[in-house]
């Protein structure tokens, strides 16, 4: 890790943080009078403690730098929050990793270690790009299993040819909070015994941040990707609403997945 970018990282990570108490999305039953459920999916291999966070169809490869933060190595149970927006069906808030039972007490953006730090402000974030509507959890030491296993499945489109079935298969075996072509599944990597839970993005592609949970001993508890800012968003669409004078069927800023 080069020292003056972790200099840096030190002056600045304080304001790396989240402005929203991410853990209340998996404990609370309502938020903005929107109803909360949460899901469990399974478990996430990560067998060295690196993790990556990446849409898995467009930018999960072995070029792909993981967390410069290690985190505990194992298998770690993952959960959704799952957000009843009366005007836009269910959707995933955020996705929560488990490594101790320990409650967060601050939140922490996850970085790489080559983000251009100088400007940072007080609710920015970098986050992961998503293009094809997915988002998944998995380790640097999986990866190459992946691409492996991808470049030897020789198909044209790896989402329509092999993934498309497993996700239809998925909402026929666990329908709650799915949408009938899928949105989640927990894959396990052919030939191996390595887990990656893949899912809907939230409203789509765009960039979302990714938190390390801090405890009160200042060790890393948990991991969150925060989909979406109830609060705000729904803030936001009450204003429109107010301007016009009007209800929209949904705010101009979501992108939904299709």
């Amino acid at each position: 890790m080069n020292e003056a970018w972790m200099q840096k990282w030190e002056e600045v990570k304080d304001r790396l943080i989240s402005p929203v108490d991410i853990e209340t999305y998996f404990t609370a039953d309502e938020i903005m009078d929107q109803k909360m459920e949460v899901m469990e999916i399974g478990n996430v291999s990560l067998p060295s403690g690196k993790v990556i966070v990446r849409d898995p169809l467009v930018y999960l490869n072995a070029k792909e730098k993981p967390y410069f933060v290690e985190v505990p190595k194992g298998n770690f149970p993952v959960k959704i929050a799952v957000a009843k927006l009366e005007d836009w069906g269910d959707r995933y808030a955020a996705v929560k990793v488990e490594f101790t039972k320990e409650e967060a007490v601050v939140y922490r953006e996850a970085l790489i270690g080559e983000e251009e730090l100088g400007d940072s402000e007080e609710e920015d974030y970098f986050g992961f790009v998503v293009d094809a509507g997915l988002a998944c959890i998995t380790d640097s030491q999986v990866v190459p299993y992946v691409d492996k296993f991808i470049s030897e499945l020789d198909v044209e489109n790896i989402y329509d040819d092999y993934f498309a079935e497993l996700f239809a298969e998925n909402y026929r075996e666990n329908p709650t909070n799915q949408r009938d072509l899928g949105d989640w599944i927990n894959w396990k990597v052919p030939n191996t015994e390595y887990q990656i839970p893949i899912f809907a993005s939230g409203l789509g592609d765009g960039v979302y941040p990714v938190y390390f949970g801090y405890d009160a001993k200042e060790e890393i508890c948990s991991l969150y990707i925060h989909f979406i800012d109830i609060e705000m968003e729904l803030s936001e669409v009450e204003e429109d609403e107010d301007d016009d004078d009007e209800i929209s069927e949904q705010p101009d800023n979501f992108v939904f997945l299709k």
